[in-house]
């Protein structure tokens, strides 16, 4: 079980997150050493973040609530915990109490995996089960964690799952988090939303001694806009911090008159609901090779089969961990960003994207094998994108990127980053 965090009391506006630097397509990344996909072991970068490694997942919800409120609480959660075990994916979940103060409180799940976990915390049945709660909540610190080993007491049952059931080795990468967002605007008001969003005034970056706002990039696909963040350190201190930034508000107002979602940024549950319900995980990142001076950041909005979704974002992240450290990529870094039916994936590329398509797309695989054109033909709705053709061919491959590609509004980056 999760609480939503109450960050969104604050109205966060993780849309407008931005930097102070002027736009810039630079992208740093460091090498790693090629492995089988889903088999990387302790390198620099190389997969920092995956959600597809089969790994446990233990989520530690740490929770201050108001004074007097913990009979409250207590009930409020015996109403909703039995309704949470029955979520797909959800293992176990306990729910503890400080022994020295008693407004704090802990609590602890287990999941299968990240995958159902990040549907359930971001979906709209999550926010209604939660409700009761949030009441009594006065502020929460969400932490998500892989389960990488796990020793059990020698009286310990036997259903225990022994260590050869966890994965072998830890991501490395930099002290960075990604996340994104996705909402849409009114048809017809593309072009001024576009113009508020290029052009805003960037917010203070650094946050804290040990948070700091790295980079934000927004795109526009028809009147859906995406939005992807770099933080270095805290992510929800980073928001917190965003929001309290007049320039932010002051974009966010600018907006509110063109969403196609109604929020009120004065509510605090309107404004959670909006910014839960707009939230795009990153569940794969990886990254290879060196700077390069000419390097471009793009974004790319994938036409999904309906139920697809998943299984697409599953696809490009093997895709892209297999070919991380092929010598004739130009693709120095990507991020595969999934919720639901909706794929967005953000990739730091040398040169023009139209010399190598396949690579572009993570579909490289597809040009010369045909099971991964199968597998990519039933992920893809390439009919509805007006998309014609074999994915094993070069010039349908162009097309598709052509379709895909988003249009860029701003990529910002922090002086330090």
């Amino acid at each position: 079980m999760t609480v939503s965090p109450a960050l969104s009391t604050d109205a966060v506006p993780t849309d407008a997150v931005a930097t102070d630097a002027a736009p810039t397509d630079a992208v740093s990344a460091g090498a790693a050493s090629a492995r089988a996909p889903g088999s990387w072991a302790a390198a620099a970068d190389g997969v920092s973040t995956s959600a597809f490694d089969g790994s446990r997942v233990r989520v530690v919800l740490m929770l201050d609530i108001h004074d007097g409120t913990q009979q409250e609480f207590l009930e409020a959660y015996e109403r909703i915990r039995h309704r949470v075990a029955a979520v797909p994916g959800h293992v176990s979940d306990q729910l503890c109490q400080s022994l020295e103060n008693p407004t704090q409180w802990l609590l602890t799940s287990e999941w299968e995996s990240a995958a159902p976990f990040l549907a359930w915390v971001n979906s709209e049945e999550h926010l209604d089960t939660v409700q009761p709660l949030q009441n009594c909540v006065r502020d929460t610190r969400s932490l998500r964690y892989s389960v990488l080993r796990e020793t059990a007491g020698v009286h310990a049952g036997p259903h225990t799952p022994p260590d050869e059931q966890l994965r072998t080795a830890p991501r490395v990468g930099s002290n960075v988090v990604r996340h994104a967002l996705t909402f849409t605007v009114r048809p017809g008001s593309e072009a001024e939303v576009a113009e508020i969003l290029a052009h805003y005034a960037s917010p203070e970056p650094r946050v804290d001694d040990a948070t700091r706002l790295l980079r934000t990039s927004l795109f526009l696909h028809g009147n859906r806009i995406v939005r992807a963040v770099e933080v270095r350190g805290d992510l929800q201190t980073a928001l917190r911090h965003v929001a309290r930034q007049p320039e932010v508000r002051a974009v966010e107002e600018a907006l509110n008159p063109h969403l196609e979602q109604e929020r009120d940024l004065d509510d605090p549950q309107s404004a959670r609901r909006f910014f839960t319900l707009a939230a795009m995980p990153a569940v794969h990142h990886v990254a290879s090779g060196g700077e390069a001076a000419d390097t471009r950041r793009i974004a790319l909005f994938y036409p999904v089969a309906p139920g697809a979704g998943a299984g697409l974002a599953r696809l490009l992240a093997r895709q892209d961990e297999a070919a991380a450290h092929a010598p004739d990529s130009p693709v120095r870094a990507a991020t595969v960003f999934h919720r639901d039916d909706f794929v967005v994936r953000v990739v730091d590329v040398v040169g023009d994207p139209d010399d190598a398509p396949a690579f572009v797309l993570a579909l490289r695989g597809a040009a010369g094998d045909g099971g991964v054109a199968a597998e990519a033909g039933r992920l893809l709705d390439t009919a509805a994108a007006g998309v014609d053709g074999p994915l094993t061919d070069d010039r349908t491959l162009l097309r598709l990127l052509a379709h895909a590609r988003m249009r860029p509004l701003t990529d910002r980056r922090s002086p330090a980053s």
